[in-house]
């Protein structure tokens, strides 16, 4: 089997082995992952992280030995915490990284990091500060970064620089967690979770205090949660439909 790092800033992982395919989600400077099939311009891969799967660019990540791969699934994982930062390289370039990029691979990479950093696993309470880190962020499908995020991959990212784990999509978020029964159990970081008209799940937001969400759609932005789903403060309406409430922390 083979392995692979991600050695640049951010990389579209995309459906297809084509740079007109979807991209499906990203992958954060330092992630690992195993490929799983070999074109000539396209890799198959599965991120060590959430086991998500999809192709990127031959030219957009490095190659790295079963050893190397194995000794670093094996150290404490860390996160950069600042929403820009800057990587120093091996010919003292800087490589501009954003939130949440991994630092605890940083070796493999011969780069140097000098920047803020999380390693432990944090409170839930620090959950919301977090999230707010990425207010106004625009939606982008399949984004999981500062300058553009999609619903699950905002929940992701939230709870990952807190120490907690969540797979990638809406859908496969919800097959986590504890249900609770009624929306006056939530806590401020528990997770709500909404419905298309064929009862699919396809929209997650993260529940703040007094009746209130923050959730990507359109940007990341806050709005009233009641019964019924998300009431959307701008246009006045309901916008989303609420299908379950869990707690994963």
């Amino acid at each position: 089997m083979n392995f692979g790092i991600c050695n640049l800033s951010i990389v579209p992982l995309r459906f297809e082995p084509s740079d007109r395919s979807e991209m499906i989600s990203q992958l954060l400077y330092g992630e690992l992952f195993t490929i799983l099939e070999k074109q000539e311009k396209w890799n198959k891969i599965k991120l060590l992280y959430d086991g998500y799967e999809g192709w990127v660019d031959n030219k957009q990540f490095l190659a790295i030995s079963e050893d190397k791969y194995l000794k670093f699934t094996q150290k404490e994982t860390c996160y950069s915490t600042d929403l820009v930062d800057f990587i120093n390289t091996q010919n003292k370039q800087l490589l501009p990284i954003c939130l949440g990029s991994s630092l605890h691979t940083i070796d493999v990479l011969q780069h140097t990091f000098e920047g803020n950093f999380v390693t432990e696993k944090q409170s839930k309470s620090n959950l919301i500060e977090t999230a707010l880190l990425y207010l106004n962020t625009p939606y982008l499908w399949g984004g999981k970064t500062p300058f553009g995020i999609d619903c699950s991959g905002f929940t992701q990212m939230v709870y990952q620089l807190n120490g907690f784990q969540l797979l990638r999509d809406a859908s496969q978020q919800a097959t986590q967690g504890e249900v609770l029964s009624f929306i006056e159990e939530a806590e401020p970081g528990d997770l709500a979770f909404f419905d298309n008209e064929e009862g699919i799940i396809t929209h997650v937001g993260i529940i703040l205090e007094n009746n209130h969400i923050i959730h990507a759609s359109g940007k990341v932005r806050i709005d009233i949660l009641d019964q019924s789903g998300i009431f959307n403060t701008d246009l006045k309406k309901h916008t989303h439909t609420l299908r379950v409430i869990k707690r994963m922390v």
